[in-house]
């Protein structure tokens, strides 16, 4: 999907008429490739699932949380476009691990938990640490999205070297694409802020070749 998050939005500009339509525009569009998502992945027969890959989903259900809940609250704190739109990005992908773990029959870890509240504490840790870091400015804040959608893109990378199911794989894939949007939208805005990053769970390399290349159709 093409939710314009790439795009570096002009500072101090906030949305008016064509932003509300745009972003109406991309919640439909989000919800229908969510059902698409959900249509194909019920076509296979539920498998029973190794240990790792029920690890796995339960925590790419938490993690995905961590980054909707940490960026609705930047987006409030600092009105950053990449903010409003990449947290109905996340939400999007909460919704296909909730798909998931529904197709498996496995319980809904954040089932009935508030913003900022998660089942595993070292999650609510995680939470806590980026929330504090990125309230600090707008450069720390950028700075916390970069290593979110480091996080992400690692996690899912190793997620996907231990499933066996073609409808994990394909949205863990899905997952992967979306969080490197992610990451090219929050590089924009690092160079046009002039700070720098230091990548913490990819090889810098991957991480620049990442940011620097072109987008991705996701939701």
């Amino acid at each position: 999907m093409h939710d314009f998050n790439t795009v570096l939005p002009r500072p101090g500009r906030h949305g008016g008429g064509a932003s509300a339509f745009t972003d109406a525009a991309r919640m439909s569009h989000r919800a229908a490739h969510v059902a698409r998502m959900r249509a194909a992945m019920v076509r296979n027969v539920p498998g029973a699932l190794t240990p790792a890959e029920r690890e796995d989903l339960l925590l790419m259900r938490e993690e995905e949380k961590i980054a909707r809940d940490v960026y609705v609250r930047l987006n409030e704190r600092w009105g950053l476009r990449p903010f409003a739109n990449i947290s109905g990005s996340e939400q999007a992908h909460m919704d296909m691990m909730l798909a998931l773990l529904e197709h498996f029959g496995l319980p809904d870890p954040v089932k009935n938990l508030g913003a900022g509240e998660f089942h595993a504490p070292a999650l609510r840790q995680l939470h806590d640490e980026f929330l504090e870091k990125g309230l600090r400015s707008r450069e720390d804040a950028v700075q916390v999205g970069l290593l979110i959608e480091e996080l992400d893109i690692a996690d899912l990378q190793k997620a996907k070297s231990r499933v066996e199911k073609p409808e994990i794989r394909a949205v863990y894939e899905e997952l992967e694409r979306g969080s490197r949007n992610h990451m090219r939208a929050f590089y924009r805005w690092k160079q046009h802020l002039g700070i720098g990053y230091q990548a913490a769970h990819l090889p810098q390399a991957e991480l620049e070749r990442i940011a620097l290349s072109e987008h991705e159709s996701c939701a």
